[in-house]
């Protein structure tokens, strides 16, 4: 797919302008705050696997209906999409928020209170983002508030782990692909801004052999053994630090029992980088010694045994790349969080942004206020101090890059 290069723009938003003329706004929201927490803890309590999204979204896209939106459906990725029409026809500026969990559908998922605290799986990641979203939409109605450009409001899906931004990816390659700009809201926080995408790519390396019994089929290859090789090369294998890259070995596998020759063996391999041209060497260094611990563990092999095989799967891809600090999405996030009275922090992260930036689109991800921790544990915890502060500040940056009408 080409991707156009996001440029700087000649005239950067006025973002403290725009920030004064939303005051009226940032007060309503303000004044909803605690209807804001009671839907992010009815949101955090639908369950929402990665690829079980539906019954959230089902319940995102009534609150779309609520909200006025226009155009509200859910694309063949499981997306569910919503547009506030804007004064002027033209390229929308996209918000989204990622549906789906990390936790399985059995998990117990109410949300209890400690102190200030509200606890339970998915209360902050992504249970804030998505409640602040539709507080955002219901914000803007067109009437009172209203965008010069359209903005398209996407409650994502696969956005944790293997999803591997499914529902990003598929939006982008279609509906989104000549978007003006793309804020994510991920959890809480009011002073990141993430405008650099972490690329990741995951591989199942897979031996297959003939098996047999540990004595009477000693001497055929073992699965194993080569399994165990080439995660033993793996960790060995020089990384640079700048590009900073990581590698690991995340789970291993295989045989029957402990007096079986092993006739299948696997590894999972999590690799990430700054970089995509390192993603492509360490790939290929990762596929070379997929292939020199087969033929190790083949060349120890009895006379007339069958050989071993391999195969290097790739089962998950998250592209690399930068919003430069110097566009105007980036810059409007800046002044927005000084704006509100915290000091910006621009970081580095895989998020649902990671798919626009590599295809050239201005995007950033940014917390929905509050604090948060302990993500992807059963104890994940959200706290609403300054909650209203990170509201508002995502209302600013969209509202300046949307242009007030």
């Amino acid at each position: 797919m080409a991707t156009r290069s996001p440029a700087p723009s000649l005239r950067p938003p006025d973002t403290a302008s725009t920030h004064r003329g939303l005051a009226a706004a940032h007060a309503r929201l303000a004044a909803r705050d605690d209807a804001i927490i009671r839907t992010q803890i009815t949101i955090a309590q639908i369950a929402a696997p990665t690829g079980e999204e539906h019954e959230r979204g089902g319940w995102v896209a009534r609150r779309f209906r609520d909200c006025g939106l226009a155009d509200i459906h859910t694309d063949a990725a499981g997306n569910v999409i919503g547009r506030r029409t804007g004064a002027q026809d033209a390229p929308a500026v996209v918000i989204c928020a990622h549906l789906d969990t990390v936790f399985p559908r059995e998990t117990n998922l109410s949300v209890r209170r400690d102190g200030e605290r509200l606890v339970g799986p998915g209360i902050n990641d992504n249970g804030r983002g998505l409640a602040v979203m539709l507080a955002l939409a219901s914000e803007i109605d067109g009437a009172r508030l209203r965008p010069r450009r359209p903005v398209e409001f996407v409650a994502t899906t696969g956005e944790e782990g293997a999803g591997d931004l499914r529902g990003a990816k598929f939006y982008f390659a279609d509906r989104g692909r000549d978007a003006h700009a793309m804020v994510a809201l991920d959890g809480a926080g009011d002073e990141r801004i993430i405008h650099r995408a972490l690329g990741s790519r995951r591989f199942r390396v897979s031996y297959a052999g003939p098996g047999g019994h540990s004595w009477a089929a000693f001497g055929v290859p073992n699965a194993v053994h080569a399994a165990a090789g080439a995660a033993a090369r793996l960790a060995a294998l020089p990384l640079p630090a700048n590009p900073r890259t990581t590698l690991s070995v995340g789970r291993i596998g295989g045989g029957l029992s402990v007096n079986s020759i092993p006739d299948a063996a696997w590894l999972e391999i999590d690799l990430r980088s700054t970089s995509a041209a390192q993603l492509d060497e360490t790939e290929r260094a990762i596929q070379t010694i997929a292939r020199v611990a087969a033929e190790e563990e083949n060349a120890k092999r009895a006379l007339g045994t069958r050989a071993l095989t391999f195969q290097v799967e790739s089962i998950g891809s998250r592209p690399c790349g930068e919003t430069s600090m110097d566009h105007s999405l980036v810059r409007a996030a800046v002044d927005a969080t000084r704006l509100v009275g915290r000091q910006p922090d621009l970081a580095l992260a895989s998020t649902d942004a990671n798919v626009p930036i590599s295809q050239g689109i201005p995007a950033i991800a940014i917390g929905a206020g509050g604090r948060g921790g302990d993500a992807h544990t059963h104890g994940e915890w959200f706290d609403n101090i300054h909650g209203t502060v990170g509201v508002a500040r995502a209302l600013t940056i969209l509202m300046a890059v949307a242009e007030l009408a």
